[in-house]
């Protein structure tokens, strides 16, 4: 039996506060005060400062000097640019994917993540299901390093693919996307697969775009 590895304490403090950004429960752009933080989790600085220098390596926080230390606050060309690098690293993905990996094992994965997504009872989880969705790719794609390149702009593109979720009134509502990719898996055609995906992202822009538009 493999041991039970015990999370650090910045581990804990990362995935909090990552999850409150990537939820929306910490503002786009508002400050991380390590002071107020300290307070409210219980912890000394040092954790707390390793979390935010982990989220900032992953793009989810911005320090600026005489500023500090703040959440990524969205535009338009964000939104354009994190969903341009995505698309071409998924595709990447999606390639070698059904160029190397065993074609059945990926589609039992998008089978049981599709499922997941048209039963999701909450934004998290219909979110959660889409990322595992599309990291079944990754997963069966045999290269490592590529994996690693999308952790780094992930938590990005999570946050992006909550926001649209939360701006849409049921859970599970646009299946056809992940259908029609699921399909493509099942016939081998990775260009199929990708094309489904960029029809999934190009819904999603004009509501992303909607969101950070400046409020009046």
């Amino acid at each position: 039996m493999a041991a039970i590895k015990k999370k650090s304490l910045v581990d804990q403090v990362y995935e909090t506060l990552r999850g409150e950004i990537i939820t929306l429960r910490r503002p786009l752009g508002s400050k991380l005060n390590v002071n107020e933080l300290q307070e409210k989790l219980g912890v000394s600085c040092t954790p707390i400062r390793e979390a935010i220098n982990r989220l900032q390596q992953e793009g989810m926080v911005v320090y600026e000097n005489n500023v500090g230390a703040h959440i990524l606050d969205l535009g338009p060309h964000d939104i354009i640019e994190i969903e341009q690098l995505a698309m071409t690293l998924h595709c990447a993905a999606i390639r070698l994917a059904m160029e190397h990996g065993e074609r059945e094992t990926i589609v039992a994965g998008l089978e049981k993540y599709l499922e997941e997504y048209r039963r999701a009872g909450s934004v998290q989880s219909e979110v959660t299901a889409v990322n595992r969705f599309v990291g079944v790719f990754y997963a069966n794609c045999g290269n490592r390093r590529l994996d690693a390149s999308m952790i780094s702009i992930q938590g990005q593109q999570l946050l992006l693919r909550y926001i649209y979720a939360n701006c849409l009134e049921e859970r599970g509502s646009h299946p056809e996307d992940f259908e029609a990719m699921l399909e493509g898996a099942r016939l081998g055609d990775g260009e199929a697969v990708c094309a489904a995906l960029q029809a999934n992202t190009d819904r999603q822009i004009p509501v992303l775009m909607e969101y950070v538009k400046p409020k009046d």
